[in-house]
């Protein structure tokens, strides 16, 4: 064995299965022990004033860092819980309890690279080993065809160049044992914080939620053996993707994706195997054609850096964005006077989720409407998002703002007919927005065509039950 013990430091990859980090641990090292570090900077207020981890999230991490204490105890180890800064408090850890290296996970983004350079330099200090590995994404970094700073800047191209020339590597077991030392040798192994310890309130149960999403390994793979396997639902999953209702129109993987408690390959290799056992169709390759766009938006981060957070984003553009706090603000509360619009974003306010198809109909709606900071949105989905994924997220914003990865310029979404498209009947505009649920039919989706004889005589004041559109809205035909 090259060390006699080890920590092995969880992060963004709470999981036991097809967790490489863990498995060279175990692989390289005597004694294992198991750590996760609630680092108080994920907690703070942003330049906007909201919490970067806003209460869903947190909530949603919490849960996750319980299903993984449990599943380690059902392997004989245990996961030691810190608070504070990781670089520090690991170090320290590792100083108390004799340990010789630290295993953790790569990330890519600026803030957690960061501490990866402070964690190394301390480490070093003491005379104390770092193993770091790449575990987020399906195609492994040193399988690209290409090296990172030359990966493509459209989609499309890099897409074919791996699906043409790299291979997926398979899945790491799960371990049936770690060899965890004896607890005179470890301090407590710690509490779970609850949301107060972070200024947070505990969301309010949400009736009109997709479905209950709970955190952890445990229910992520629970989500995949529902969905694809125990529903029969991924044969479908292209034609009800861009759904709006109920939490089986698309795969909802998502929130165990962004904290890692399920990995892209296992969701491969499930998609592999139904293909063997059942169906393969457009729709199984489209579940694996979102995976690869996940992948991008990680590549496209190590490639560019900070950029992905700038005004200017990879393009450079110059800033001739607006900042109107009051605009922003309706746009946040659901009150733009756009039922489309708002439908998707008290979704959001009230439940941290929202379909694909919402997100990038509010973007556009907050950048080519409103003429919005895109950054702003980027920070408030940031703090709301269950599923937030600092790739994806900055990445897709970037898109819709033009000044990302999007090939087309000034990419626009026409939000009434999407809504026609998306949601005719206006089904899903009457469950978010009840003050306008007695209009009937698409016609919920624009009340400011209809007359006033008309809205009276359904109980409903534009400008007072609620709000006149911010803008002029384009028509649908």
């Amino acid at each position: 064995m090259k060390y006699q013990r080890a920590i092995v430091w969880f992060r963004n990859d709470l999981r036991l299965t097809d967790n490489e980090t863990l498995h060279q641990a175990l692989a390289m090292a005597k004694e294992v022990i198991p750590v996760y570090c609630f680092d108080p900077r994920h907690f703070e207020a942003t330049e906007l004033g909201f919490s970067k981890t806003g209460p869903f999230r947190a909530k949603f991490l919490f849960e996750s860092v319980l299903d993984l204490r449990k599943n380690l105890r059902e392997t004989g180890a245990d996961l030691i819980l810190l608070r504070g800064k990781p670089e520090v408090e690991l170090i320290t850890l590792a100083s108390r309890v004799k340990a010789d290296a630290i295993f953790y996970s790569e990330e890519v983004t600026d803030e957690e690279k960061k501490v990866d350079e402070a964690l190394d330099q301390a480490a070093w200090g003491k005379g104390i080993a770092t193993e770091s590995y790449w575990i987020s994404t399906l195609y492994h970094i040193e399988d690209l065809p290409f090296p990172v700073y030359q990966v493509p800047e459209v989609f499309t191209a890099f897409r074919k160049a791996v699906e043409k020339m790299a291979s997926i590597r398979p899945t790491f077991p799960n371990p049936d044992k770690i060899n965890f030392p004896a607890e005179d040798l470890l301090p407590m192994s710690g509490v779970l914080p609850d949301l107060k310890t972070y200024g947070l309130e505990e969301p309010e149960t949400e009736p009109r939620a997709v479905m209950e999403l709970n955190g952890g390994e445990s229910a992520g793979l629970g989500r995949i053996q529902s969905y694809i396997w125990e529903k029969d639902l991924l044969k479908m999953y292209k034609e009800t993707r861009n759904g709006l209702i109920g939490g089986d129109y698309s795969s909802k993987l998502s929130p165990w994706l962004a904290l890692g408690c399920i990995s892209p390959r296992t969701i491969f290799e499930e998609v592999k195997r139904y293909e063997k056992e059942r169906k393969k169709n457009q729709s199984t390759y489209w579940l694996i054609f979102e995976l690869i766009w996940r992948d991008y938006f990680r590549f496209i981060s190590k490639k560019h850096g900070n950029q992905i957070f700038q005004i200017g984003g990879i393009k450079k553009q110059e800033d001739s964005w607006r900042r109107d706090s009051a605009l922003f603000e309706r746009w946040c509360e659901g009150l733009t006077g756009v039922p489309f619009v708002d439908a998707n974003m008290r979704e959001l306010k009230y439940s941290g989720f929202m379909s694909n198809r919402g997100r990038q109909n509010v973007a556009s709606f907050l950048v080519n409407d409103l003429g919005i900071d895109w950054t702003w949105g980027a920070s408030y989905f940031e703090s709301m998002l269950i599923d937030y994924d600092v790739c994806s997220n900055w990445g897709n914003w970037m898109y819709v703002g033009g000044v990302g990865n999007d090939p087309r310029e000034n990419r626009y979404f026409n939000i009434l007919r999407q809504g026609k498209n998306y949601d005719r009947n206006g089904d899903y505009v009457r469950l978010w927005i009840p003050e306008l649920k007695s209009i009937k039919g698409f016609d919920i989706h624009h009340p400011w065509e209809l007359k006033n004889k008309e809205l009276r005589d359904l109980g409903i004041s534009l400008g007072g039950s609620y709000p006149h559109p911010l803008v002029k809205m384009q028509s649908y035909s």
